[in-house]
């Protein structure tokens, strides 16, 4: 699927060769089905919990629309993907809901048939809310099961007619299910793909940098080397940036009884200039707000996106201290950056998609961590190259 297709009507066999190119376990084949069907049964319980939380809450629970088509997406990605580790064509899967043993095997592959095709047309009321999408979520979510029993007592392994009829179920109870939520499957696998190709995107493109077209007195610096450096008045210790020779904003402590090294924090900053091409925190030290474009500086490089960036950056630190500051750690589980992506919702940095947010994160840590054991050093960011990087000083 290429970017151009995901405005379009995702078509079946092309949404399920996608899963194979965001697909991030190394198990192929029938032998690497266990993951896909957690993931498969993991999706249908956040189905079923969503709609939980909706009957619970109530009118308290925002975005249970939202949330119910994302859900359905994923449902979607995992079942394609187990159907595709299995070599079973998707298109032949959804002629099949609509067939029985007498007419079984009159399918062929058909690469223009969408999700839509197999989705039921029924007249009534739908009841995303109501009694009757529960019991089309509780029969998805039992036929299911009664996959992963077969898979633990081996009696799919060596047989994938018999996993074929358990994916034919599933996906008739899928289809009867959205059509009960008002939920369009095409537009949940086209969401889906976005949201696939944000975080594992097939080839990694960096959007152009927000202020290119600015003047350069307010473009941020496409080089910042500061001197990062760590000093003790009295019984506080503080860090004071310099670039250049000068100091640059306050001297920052950690602001806590528990000291945690948080004064360091700036790192982060740079590293969301550096990767992301956006960091008011940074316009604000480096005077280079946008004030020749008076909408951009108020909304874009104003105080707002100020506290929320930090806010990002206190939150996202707090989750760290957790897995000791992502040492080791090459991917960020995707709640996360999820979130994220909510916070900076609406403005400029909305473009970038999650996994420059986790290479800006990841990388920023890795030059925290060196920070931490050296006590200072020259960090370097680097907006041409999207990259941040730390040299230990004398």
């Amino acid at each position: 699927m290429t970017a151009s297709d995901l405005t379009e009507v995702p078509l079946l066999n092309a949404y399920q060769r996608s899963t194979a190119l965001t697909d991030q376990s190394s198990e192929l084949g029938m032998d690497g089905l266990h993951l896909p069907l957690l993931g498969l049964y993991g999706e249908v319980g956040s189905l079923l919990s969503a709609l939980k939380k909706k009957r619970r809450d109530q009118n308290a629970y925002l975005g249970y629309e939202d949330a119910i088509l994302e859900e359905f997406g994923d449902v979607l990605w995992y079942f394609s993907n187990i159907a595709l580790r299995a070599g079973l064509d998707l298109s032949v899967l959804g002629q099949r809901v609509a067939r029985d043993i007498s007419d079984w095997d009159e399918t062929e592959p058909y690469e223009f048939a969408t999700f839509g095709d197999v989705s039921p047309h029924e007249a009534g009321k739908h009841d995303p809310e109501g009694a009757g999408f529960e019991q089309m979520l509780f029969e998805l979510a039992g036929k299911v099961g009664r996959l992963l029993d077969d898979v633990a007592q081996g009696r799919i392994r060596n047989n994938r007619d018999a996993l074929a009829a358990h994916l034919v179920e599933i996906f008739r109870s899928l289809a009867a299910a959205a059509w009960q939520a008002n939920v369009d499957l095409d537009e949940a696998a086209r969401r889906n793909t976005l949201k696939t190709q944000s975080r594992w995107p097939i080839k990694k493109v960096y959007p152009p940098l927000f202020d290119i077209d600015d003047d350069e007195e307010e473009r941020l610096p496409r080089i910042v080397t500061m001197d990062v450096l760590e000093r003790k008045s009295g019984s506080k210790v503080y860090v004071r940036l310099k670039c250049n020779g000068i100091n640059i904003g306050d001297r920052l402590t950690d602001n806590r009884a528990d000291q945690d090294d948080y004064r360091f924090h700036d790192v982060f900053h740079l590293a969301y200039a550096a990767v992301l091409g956006w960091s008011p925190v940074m316009r604000a030290l480096f005077k280079v707000k946008r004030k020749s474009r008076p909408h951009i500086d108020e909304n874009e490089d104003g105080a707002r996106a100020v506290l929320i960036e930090e806010g990002i950056s206190t939150w996202v630190f707090n989750h760290a201290t957790k897995l000791n500051y992502f040492d080791g750690i090459s991917h960020l589980d995707y709640p996360l950056l999820k979130a994220i992506g909510r916070q900076v919702s609406g403005y400029e940095v909305d473009k970038c998609p999650l996994w420059m947010w986790e290479k800006a994160i990841l990388e920023g840590y890795d030059v925290f961590r060196s920070l931490r054991k050296y006590r200072k050093g020259m960090v370097t960011a680097n907006l041409n190259e999207r990259t941040i990087s730390f040299t230990q000083s004398d």
